[in-house]
């Protein structure tokens, strides 16, 4: 006898079946091909690594770097204090920066004596500042320094005038050997309107980057090392290698792979070769770029492929274990579900053959424990013998004349139960109308009630506008049954400034008094104004209304806003806020007043303003004779001190004359230039304007290098306020003058020299006497 397979059976054969033969081939491929993807996946995570890693030192540079052209570019205020005042302030600066920054080691700046001192002609010479850490204190000095040449090193950075990272060297501040730190230096130059003028620099140890080198060990065995771009290690998980070369360790290997040249141009190098220790390893390195400076350092990762491969051996026989365990849960699963589709099937296959012979009963109905299609096919089963009980109880129910009976037709082609609520539906329709009818009569009887309470409230307060806006608004509020409200008016007396004006504020049966302005076009009120169209609205932003009362405070559901509009003009816009929404004959209500009470308030603004008109004519009136009695008084006082002034002017003016006849004055501006001299002092000397002006105040002076001196500490002293007396001896056109002289600084409002004025004395014929 042929045996029939029940579904149950034939879905384990073939669902086993299959995951078997899938599984098989799926180790295969895996034991083929992990090793490959292992070591790909350690290549790809340790390029991952170094960029990371690589990231996060050069932002640690760029941010000693940043600061570098910070100071740069503050350093450049110096022009706008005395030099003594910006030496001070920024030995201040270093010191703070050095203190607030304990990765540093020294912060230091250079400043090229040319440019402090317009009498040194020389390309070299500098002024250094330098502050550093000695143990917990810092100390600092201040020196003169190149004199006789620069450096080779500050001579290179003050040909390339732009940011620069030194080699890595040893130092110590304290000049002894157990005391040298591994460090470098950033540099940036200091360049006023293109010129180079002096750099700022901070010295950083090194040692800095040595815990992120040791935490970088991505498998067993591997290991990282910073190189700097002369091949010197910078960090290394072994110290004693710091400062040591690279290619002492990895000449030949470099070569072997063309490495120098691709880590000296910055670029990703990566090779397998034996590492120092003779372990055969990957490596990678990436570069790491310093800003604008054209300085790179290389960041290093060797990793042993052994590790690599033991992960790969590992990964293989977790795959072994996870595949086996898998088959023998599918094997699990697939018995659960085929039994479950089974015995579902043959549940619903006996309540159909009863369906069959007309049983109806709630017992047949089958226990619904699933979503999927025999679920389903269980619930449409469950559907269709509740229907049919449905239709019993729902006829029964018509029959007792229970018409409100909730009752739902299985579908379109439910004809018995479409039949049954077309009949309930004729019945409520008939009830609905007469209902409907009586709530439209109750609305119009509403409304002309609210026509009749406008018109007495419009007749009462017609000459005073904040009378009859408190009146409409309150009207309006009790009249929709409203929480509260408020009346703009709108406000042109001043045409620079035409806003709607609140005048009157409503809320629970009291009056509320709030200042309050609104611009045409702002807002929704702004908004209505322009539009001139009703607002309603249902969802109100937060914060644009509250409601308050003695509970506390709250939005409110419902907001209508409707102009006052007469003959296409906005006279004013009514806001009304309620906790129940408005019915459309409450808004057409309001529509139909807001003409009413728009047409009522025009007259009475006219009325108000003919009165402030006449009030205001007499009002001025009276002003306009005060103001010609306060003209005259100040037109009297004017003459008087035009007066004054003129007679003084006159003085000053007798005493320059005075002074030019019997003396010879000369201007300077501050730097010592003549900017103005009088004609005695040109006859003097036989000299033209045009060759006095521009010329230096020690053109032509005879002195010696003391008496130069002494000019220049005088000529810093007048420019810092400070008079001066002198004399001094021209030679012009081979004639020798003497004069005594007086050195004025004139300053301006705000107390700051603008010029020297010069009173010269011809003494040439005393001294010559003597």
């Amino acid at each position: 006898m042929k045996r029939i397979l029940t579904i149950k059976h034939k879905l384990l054969i073939a669902i086993l079946g299959v995951s078997i033969i899938a599984f098989s081939l799926a180790i295969g491929y895996i034991s083929i091909s992990a090793k490959k993807t292992v070591i790909n996946d350690a290549i790809a995570l340790t390029n991952t690594l170094a960029e990371k890693y690589s990231a996060e030192i050069q932002s640690l540079f760029e941010n000693d770097l940043s600061a570098m052209q910070a100071l740069s570019r503050v350093v450049l205020t110096y022009k706008s204090m005395p030099e003594k005042q910006w030496k001070e302030i920024f030995a201040d600066m270093y010191y703070e920066y050095l203190k607030g920054n304990p990765q540093i080691l020294a912060v230091w700046d250079s400043w090229e004596l040319s440019h402090l001192d317009p009498t040194h002609n020389k390309p070299y010479g500098r002024y250094r500042t330098v502050f550093w850490r000695d143990g917990q204190q810092i100390k600092s000095n201040f020196s003169i320094q190149s004199l006789s040449g620069d450096s080779p090193s500050y001579a290179r950075v003050k040909q390339n005038a732009k940011d620069c990272i030194e080699n890595p060297y040893f130092y110590s501040y304290s000049e002894t050997d157990q005391d040298q730190l591994l460090m470098t230096s950033v540099i940036s130059p200091i360049i006023d309107n293109g010129k180079f003028i002096g750099v700022v620099g901070v010295d950083i140890r090194l040692d800095r980057y040595q815990p992120i080198i040791l935490q970088i060990k991505p498998y067993k065995g591997s290991y990282a090392f910073l190189m700097a771009n002369d091949f010197q290690y910078v960090s290394h998980p072994n110290q004693d290698k710091q400062g040591q070369s690279v290619l002492e360790d990895y000449e030949s290997t470099f070569d072997q792979f063309e490495a120098t040249q691709k880590i000296v141009n910055g670029e990703t190098c990566s090779f397998v070769a034996r590492d120092i220790n003779g372990v055969k390893s990957y490596f990678v390195f990436t570069p790491i770029f310093f800003g604008h400076t054209g300085t790179n350092w290389s960041l290093a990762i060797v990793v042993p492929l052994s590790s690599v491969n033991a992960k790969a051996k590992l990964n293989f026989i977790i795959s072994l274990i996870v595949g086996f365990l898998g088959i023998i849960a599918l094997a699990v699963v697939t018995y659960y579900i085929s039994t479950r589709i089974s015995n579902s099937l043959i549940s619903t296959t006996n309540v159909i053959k009863r369906m069959a012979l007309g049983h109806i009963s709630k017992e047949m109905e089958l226990p619904v424990t699933t979503s999927d299609e025999i679920g389903q096919m269980a619930q449409a089963l469950n559907e269709t013998i509740e229907g049919l009980n449905q239709k019993v109880v729902f006829a029964t129910k018509i029959g007792a004349g229970e018409i409100d009976y909730d009752y739902k037709a299985l579908g379109n082609d439910d004809v018995l139960g479409a039949a049954l609520l077309d009949m309930r539906h004729s019945i409520k329709t008939s009830q609905e109308e007469e209902k409907k009818r009586r709530i439209e009569d109750n609305q119009r009887q509403w409304a002309n009630e609210g026509v009749v309470k406008f018109g007495d409230i419009l007749r009462q307060n017609n000459d005073d506008m904040n009378a009859l806006s408190r009146s409409v608004i309150k009207g309006l509020v009790e009249m929709l049954d409203a929480n509260q409200g408020g009346l703009f008016l709108f406000n042109d007396d001043d045409p620079d400034d035409p806003h709607f004006k609140l005048m009157a504020n409503f809320a629970y049966n009291r009056y509320k008094y709030k200042q309050k302005k609104i611009l045409p076009g702002e807002g929704l009120i702004g908004a209505c104004a322009i539009e001139k169209k009703t607002i309603y609205l249902t969802e109100i932003p937060d914060g644009y209304i509250e409601i308050t009362s003695g509970l506390g405070k709250s939005n409110p559901k419902s907001l209508l806003i409707a102009p006052l509009n007469l003959d296409n003009t906005v006279l004013g816009v009514v806001e009304v806020a309620s906790f129940n929404p408005f019915e459309d004959y409450q808004i057409e209500f309001v529509e139909r007043i807001c003409e009413t009470i728009a047409s009522t308030l025009s007259s009475v603004k006219i009325n108000i303003k003919t009165a402030s008109l006449l009030a205001k004519t007499q009002q001025q009136a009276e002003e306009m004779q005060a103001q010609d009695e306060e003209m005259r008084q100040n037109m009297e006082e004017l003459q008087a001190t035009q007066e004054e002034s003129f007679r003084k002017t006159a003085e000053l003016q007798s005493i320059i004359d005075a002074l030019n006849y019997t003396s010879y004055t000369v201007e300077y501006d501050i730097q010592g230039y003549i900017t103005s001299v009088n004609n005695a002092y040109l006859d003097l000397l036989g000299l033209s304007r045009d060759t006095v002006i521009g010329t230096h105040y020690l053109d032509k002076i005879d002195l010696d290098d003391e008496r130069a001196k002494e000019y220049g500490n005088m000529w810093n002293d007048l420019r810092n306020g400070i008079p001066k007396k002198t004399t001094s001896r021209f030679l012009v056109n081979g004639k020798l003058f003497v004069f005594q002289e007086t050195f004025n600084p004139l300053k301006d409002d705000q107390g700051t020299v603008y010029k020297i004025l010069k009173i010269s004395n011809n003494i040439t014929n005393l001294v010559t006497d003597k």
